[in-house]
């Protein structure tokens, strides 16, 4: 089996090159982007909002040791308990420990990326308990086998038939079934297991340090019912998603909405404190906090990439990247894909193996203008290059390569010493493999710039 960068570019060829793949996410990106232009028209000063996010961000992520320890107090005041887990094995095997100690067979979840990024349906599995995707798109890609495509929408690879054809083979639902009818006959299939399930598990899109709180925004109503009817609720939340405050979320759930969806406001947004108190009538009599760390202190660490780590999750990022738009999200072999996924992942999973996503870019800058937090994503990707060369994880050839190139380029004299013939020929002898498999090889001139300007202004050597 090759690297993970071979195997990203052999992926990323096929990919590009599925007509139906590409008709597929052509139409589902144009739909999101026509809902977004609408959503963002309505805000009254977008560019303020989104200084004032990345402000708020930039303090939570600086003073992160001041927050964490306020979450954490007013949350157990409530009644509630925090774990904190440094990786994905010790966030499972915790998870693994309450459930197992409550006896626990069945679990519904919510839409996380987070237990996506920490295996956890395939844990839970190995341990013989059953984990069930509650929302629609995660039932889906669960139903197939498959991981999230998208970090918003985790279907977005396929076509209302496709969702159709799969219905119609485990359910027997008409093969020409509607959206509707599918949408129907899924909540048919899930409202029972709620009823059943003896504990439920979310993600948080956001954590509140002063009120000790949890935040989830959804549209179809699936994690109210995961956090309401198991008696155990378990949300695995990573330590990025803290915010000082929750007056703040006059600001950040219309920015996550607009920017997710298009949607002034997400329909249903959830705060929660902590289990069931003695007076109220639904809840969770015991409800847990996992806070994972998983690289993301690595991240951390680096002074100029930190910013990577304010980002709210809400896949602009993704829907503007000509690179994702033509090799889809499966592609990256990562659980955050797209240009956030790119320059987070290799802080988060290892820089030698994930060095070659940030070099999956064109640069264009449109994920930076897009993004609600003002991360300098382009330039991140810039820097994780750089930190790529200075840990000495790039090959031997390429490095020669390089400086030979930035030798030559610095040099007019030497510029000037080969002939267009030979520069071609070099073109066509060490760069037809790479540059020249899909590309007609750009043909160099005859004579070099300062060789023709001398000639036409009479400039003797």
């Amino acid at each position: 089996m090759g690297s993970t960068a071979e195997e990203f570019i052999t992926t990323s060829e096929d990919k590009a090159f599925d007509l139906d793949h590409r008709r597929i996410i052509n139409y589902n990106i144009g739909k999101y982007d026509a809902a977004v232009d609408n959503g963002l028209s309505r805000m009254v000063n977008l560019e303020n909002a989104k200084r004032k996010g990345h402000a708020i961000k930039w303090k939570v992520m600086e003073n992160l040791d001041k927050y964490m320890p306020e979450f954490e107090a007013n949350f157990q005041k409530n009644g509630g308990k925090v774990i904190w887990a440094n990786d994905a094995a010790e966030a499972n095997r915790e998870i693994l420990n309450i459930l197992q100690k409550a006896g626990v067979k069945t679990v519904v979840k919510s839409k996380s990326m987070v237990t996506e990024e920490i295996e956890l349906n395939e844990f839970l599995e190995h341990h013989h308990i059953e984990s069930l995707e509650t929302d629609l798109g995660e039932y889906i890609v669960q139903l197939l086998g498959q991981k999230p495509y998208h970090i918003v929408t985790p279907a977005m690879h396929l076509s209302k038939e496709d969702i159709a054809k799969l219905f119609n083979e485990r359910f027997g639902t008409p093969i020409d079934a509607t959206p509707e009818q599918l949408t129907q006959k899924a909540r048919e299939l899930l409202r029972e297991k709620y009823l059943q399930a003896d504990a439920g598990i979310t993600g948080a899109n956001f954590i509140i340090a002063d009120t000790g709180s949890i935040a989830i925004s959804e549209n179809e109503g699936n994690a109210r019912l995961t956090t309401s009817f198991p008696k155990i609720q378990i949300t695995v939340v990573g330590i990025e998603k803290l915010i000082p405050s929750i007056a703040d979320l006059d600001l950040f759930w219309p920015m996550l909405a607009t920017h997710g969806t298009g949607q002034n406001l997400t329909v249903y947004n959830t705060i929660l404190s902590g289990p069931r108190k003695a007076e109220e009538t639904d809840g969770p009599e015991e409800m847990y906090v996992v806070l994972l760390d998983n690289g993301r202190t690595n991240l951390l660490a680096q002074k100029e990439q930190r910013q990577a780590l304010y980002c709210i999750r809400c896949g602009a990022c993704l829907n503007a990247c000509p690179v994702y738009k033509n090799i889809g999200g499966h592609t990256y072999e990562t659980t955050y894909s797209g240009p956030i996924g790119s320059i987070i992942t290799p802080h988060m999973a290892g820089m030698e193996k994930f060095k070659h996503l940030s070099y999956a870019s064109s640069l264009c800058g449109k994920c930076t203008e897009v993004c609600p937090v003002k991360i300098d994503i382009h330039k991140m990707l810039l820097l994780n290059r750089r930190d790529a060369v200075s840990e000495r994880l790039v090959t031997t050839k390429e490095k020669w390569g390089w400086a030979m190139w930035k030798k030559g380029m610095l040099s007019r004299k030497m510029m000037d010493f080969f002939s267009g013939k030979t520069k071609n020929f070099m073109m066509r002898r060490f760069f037809k493999k790479s540059w020249g498999h899909f590309r007609e090889m750009p043909k160099v001139a005859a004579k070099s710039f300062s060789q023709a300007w001398k000639e036409q202004n009479g400039i003797k050597d």
